[in-house]
């Protein structure tokens, strides 16, 4: 008599158990629509709103060709480097460098990444062809060159500045 009264337990144990899984699976509710979650798009849109638009080759490569050109005065180039309120000589001194040791920067492929991009860049150095990848960064409405990299052609060059410290 105890199996019997066991076995009937555990049919009805199973019973409930497939019933609740058959009603985890889904719902014909009509009603019962996904709520979308709310997140705050304020940060985004302030963010958006400081983003320019993402520039060309083209575009690019005259903005890194007219801030690596000793003969532009310093003061059109400041806002072109990231950083160079630390140190405004910093747009001047990677110029000079690159000139005195006759390099050079051609854009070739641009990627953006929100407030960020990165320019694909053939750079000749001590006459030797290398690919690098120049990032920039959106600061104040404006594609300014990070400061990382061009302390790192500073340093590559031969050259230092404050901002790099």
């Amino acid at each position: 008599m105890k199996l019997r009264k066991t076995g009937r337990i555990a049919i009805a144990g199973l019973a409930v158990v497939a019933a609740l899984s058959m009603t985890a699976c889904g719902s014909d509710d009509k009603n019962d629509t996904a709520k979308p979650t709310k997140t705050s798009t304020s940060a985004k849109a302030t963010v958006a709103a400081n983003v320019p638009p993402v520039p060309s080759v083209a575009e690019l490569n005259a903005q890194l060709q007219k801030a690596l050109d000793p003969s532009v005065p310093n003061s059109e180039k400041l806002n072109m480097v990231q950083g160079a309120e630390a140190d405004p000589e910093l747009p001047n001194r990677l110029a000079e460098a690159y000139k005195a040791t006759n390099a050079s920067v051609e854009v070739t492929e641009v990627t953006a990444f929100g407030d960020t991009i990165n320019a694909k860049a053939k750079v000749v150095l001590n006459g030797q062809e290398n690919i690098a990848d120049v990032p920039f960064v959106a600061e104040d409405g404006v594609w300014k060159v990070q400061k990382a990299w061009a302390c790192q052609m500073l340093a590559a060059l031969g050259q230092q500045s404050t901002a790099c410290s």
